[in-house]
């Protein structure tokens, strides 16, 4: 398992797994700082948790899988012979 698997912004799992994790972040600020009822607060709370889940089930998919897009070629630096 690498973790360096997990920045992989090529991939739409990675994007969405930010976009989740966001939501959620947002969701559970929510609960706390606002003043709901108890099923405004179930509903929203249920909403976060869910996001949570689905946010970190989706981060270990990209650590787990090998990258769907190839990574970039390494570029061989020129000598000076070779600009000429």
């Amino acid at each position: 398992m690498k973790l360096s698997r997990l920045f992989q912004p090529r991939n739409p799992l990675f994007w969405i797994m930010l976009a989740l994790n966001g939501l959620s972040t947002a969701l559970a600020w929510l609960v706390h700082n606002r003043p709901l009822n108890t099923f405004g607060m179930l509903l929203i709370g249920g909403f976060a948790l869910i996001n949570a889940v689905l946010g970190t089930w989706f981060a270990w998919r990209l650590v787990k899988d090998v990258p769907s897009v190839p990574p970039l070629p390494a570029v061989k630096p020129m000598s000076v012979a070779e600009t000429d």
